[in-house]
């Protein structure tokens, strides 16, 4: 496992698991960084304004299959919570898992609820996993310019009239899923992301859809 740690997160017992597509080809490894009761939520915010029975279905979905990998996770509708209210609704899980869509919907979502910072916090003192593929991975990035010929910014206005290109800076470079991946429609695009990145010397983790990004404090790994 080569060396290495997010820039944002000052602990090196950091807990990470940031897949390209779903749970990619080793979500085993996710569940084995869980500990305590194995509980915790899953945010789907990427999808704020799109179609809300696909969002309900999805994250039924998605719960189940948490659960087959021994994990118990309930729905947290970032929608639902502002500051006053989200670190005593939050409480203390033991993973988060925040699926995709659009990564600057994802990200208002997340500096409107004040869970940003909440996230930040919790994984400098190692309180919690933070999984996710495709945007709820890349928002860990410093920065999110370059992502817009991707994600619309336009769809992001409809749940949002903020659009942000600040990450959380938990990772210290970009994270480009669905790269060398013929069968997601967004391959192709992200693969021209990182044409510019390799000319522009700008580092990244670029994901093939299967692959994860895991970190677990001794050093990170493609899995």
């Amino acid at each position: 496992m080569a060396r290495g740690r997010p820039a944002g997160v000052e602990n090196a017992s950091v807990r990470l698991y940031l897949a390209s597509y779903l749970f990619g080809d080793r979500p085993e490894r996710f569940a084995d960084l869980v500990r305590g009761n194995r509980r915790g939520w899953v945010i789907a915010n990427a999808l704020d304004g799109l179609d809300e029975d696909r969002r309900r279905r999805d994250t039924r979905t998605q719960i189940a299959e948490l659960s087959r990998l021994g994990l118990d996770a309930s729905d947290f509708d970032l929608r639902e919570h502002g500051p006053q209210d989200v670190v005593e609704q939050f409480g203390a899980p033991d993973f988060v898992w925040v699926r995709g869509g659009n990564v600057f919907t994802l990200r208002a979502a997340m500096a409107r609820s004040g869970i940003d910072e909440i996230i930040v916090r919790g994984l400098r003192a190692d309180e919690f996993v933070y999984a996710g593929y495709s945007a709820g991975a890349c928002v860990l990035s410093p920065d999110l310019t370059g992502l817009e010929t991707v994600d619309p910014i336009d769809d992001a206005l409809i749940a949002s009239d903020e659009v942000r290109f600040d990450g959380l800076g938990v990772l210290d470079r970009l994270l480009l899923p669905h790269v060398d991946s013929p069968g997601h429609p967004e391959s192709d695009a992200l693969g021209r992301i990182v044409e510019r990145c390799t000319l522009r010397d700008q580092r990244f983790w670029a994901l093939r859809d299967g692959q994860a990004l895991l970190i677990d404090g001794s050093g990170t790994a493609i899995v």
